[in-house]
């Protein structure tokens, strides 16, 4: 594990396990070549459903995520998050363009889709045990980020930490963070409520056009301000767009 970098866009800061990129699994000869371009690829269109029904619309994602999760190896529920977040903003945002391979690409690199050193995603998409970057303390790279929250978030009560599948620091949580799974409480802990409120930050921060280069480009930067995070980003959801494992 790599240490955290500086995010530029103060005060909208995300935090970031910021993982080693991993190898491409090898995989049989007639695998399809992986797309190099920007955007990535949209990969298979997640499915229509009712986003304003109670409990866990993500629960609806369940046949369209399957297949995908056989092929790429990220968790079912970890997709279901993807693709409902995805499908919020389609309906809600369309102007964005945001796909779910996007929101892949940024929680595979950040905490391999809520596994990061043998965590494990729940049924109702709870990552436990817990994932936490390093002290923001303004050490190795990082910037100083005082506890801004009690510690009542990040567990830390003398720094800021970055917390969850998507890696938020409780400032920019508190802005952007919302309950999607239907339980009432936004928790960055929760991969449902992560991919949803990393959504809304991507469309809302950058506001720009995600199907365009510039527009998803400026988008991933707003996430974090590093063209090799929007590079590794850009592989693992050109990879899962034509279901290959990264």
């Amino acid at each position: 594990m790599t240490t955290l970098r500086r995010r530029l866009v103060a005060p909208l800061l995300l935090g970031s396990v910021a993982l080693a990129a991993s190898a491409c699994v090898s995989m049989p000869w007639d695998q399809p070549d992986i797309p190099e371009g920007i955007p990535p690829g949209p990969g298979v269109q997640q499915p229509y459903i009712d986003i304003n029904q109670p409990g866990r619309t993500a629960d609806k994602m369940r046949e369209w995520a399957e297949p995908i999760a056989e092929a790429t190896g990220i968790p079912v529920t970890s997709l279901e998050a993807y693709g409902n977040a995805a499908e919020i903003q389609r309906q809600q945002h369309p102007e964005c363009g945001l796909a779910w391979t996007t929101l892949a690409g940024i929680a595979g690199v950040e905490s391999k889709h809520g596994e990061h050193r043998g965590a494990e995603v729940a049924a109702n998409g709870d990552v436990r045990p817990e994932i936490r970057g390093m002290a923001l303390d303004g050490t190795k790279g990082n910037w100083e980020i005082r506890d801004s929250e009690g510690g009542k978030l990040d567990g830390d009560t003398v720094y800021d930490r970055a917390m969850g599948p998507f890696q938020f620091i409780p400032e920019t949580w508190q802005r952007f963070g919302v309950d999607a799974n239907g339980d009432g409480v936004a928790d960055p802990d929760n991969i449902d409520d992560a991919a949803l409120s990393a959504a809304r930050y991507l469309c809302v921060s950058a506001g720009g056009d995600m199907t365009t280069p510039a527009g998803w480009e400026k988008a991933v930067l707003t996430y974090n301000n590093s063209m090799s995070y929007v590079i590794r980003v850009r592989n693992h959801a050109n990879a899962y767009s034509v279901n290959v494992r990264y």
